[in-house]
This record gives structure tokens, C-alpha cells and sequence, in this order.
């Protein structure tokens, strides 16, 4: 039941109810409500395709990359994250300018490597691989 508030204008008293926060409690269920079905619904498109995100995450480094330099056509890459630069530049000189955070792309059928600094946007090294078969 809602509060009565008694006023008085003008010598004259009457009664006014309080309005309840209503509307403000609908537009926040409304609001709480879409954000829910919004990811709701992006996480099944994640369980129905879970290698949706990382096509689109090699998609858009390989535009990045095709920028700045020509790529080999008709492959998908393979790619890696360089984490400690360290072991990898001790074992090939390839490493050897690397930085934790850089992105490798490996065109196996093409034999090309290319290392890419994402922070600078620029090509770090480009190297030739022979993948033993």
C-alpha cells in the first residue's frame, strides 16, 4: 500500500500519494534483461562454432600484416604468440629482434615466416621455413 503524504497549500489540506520508483525499476529490468539475452546468445554461437573467435582473431592480423607486406595467397596461416622471447632467440636467430607480444605467421605450404610487432605495426623479420615431411 502506498505512504499517504499529507500538504497543506494555502491553508488548505489535502492528501497526495508518493509515487513508487516504478518506472525507474522497469527500465532497469528492461535494460538488465537485454544485456543477459545479448550474451546469451553470444555465448551459443561460441559453443555451436568455438573456432569462430580464433579465424576471426588470424583474419584480422593477417589484414593487419597484408598492409605492410605482401602475403602468400590461397593459405591460412598458422599462428603463435611470442611469450618469452629469451629461449626462442637462443635457439633461432629468426627470435632474435622479437619481443614478448609479437605475433608469428606461419605459411607451411608457402615456406614463409613472418614476425610481427603489433604494438608498432610493423614486420619485425621475414624468414624462409622448410617443414620436414
Amino acid at each position: 500500500m502506498e505512504p499517504d503524504i499529507e500538504t497543506s497549500i494555502g491553508g488548505e489540506t489535502g492528501r497526495v500519494r508518493a509515487k513508487k520508483p516504478s518506472f525507474m525499476l522497469v527500465t532497469i529490468l528492461i535494460v538488465v534483461t537485454a544485456i543477459t539475452l545479448y550474451f546469451y546468445l553470444e555465448v551459443r554461437k561460441l559453443e555451436q562454432n568455438p573456432n569462430r573467435v580464433n579465424q576471426e582473431r588470424v583474419a584480422a592480423l593477417v589484414a593487419r600484416v597484408g598492409k605492410l607486406i605482401d602475403l602468400p595467397q590461397g593459405e591460412v596461416p598458422s599462428t603463435a604468440t611470442v611469450a618469452d622471447p629469451k629461449p626462442l632467440a637462443a635457439s633461432n636467430p629468426f627470435f632474435a629482434n622479437a619481443k614478448a607480444g609479437d605475433e608469428v605467421l606461419f605459411y607451411t605450404a608457402a615456406g614463409r615466416a613472418f614476425l610481427y610487432d603489433p604494438v608498432k605495426n610493423i614486420i619485425v623479420e621475414v624468414a624462409t621455413i622448410t617443414i620436414g615431411r
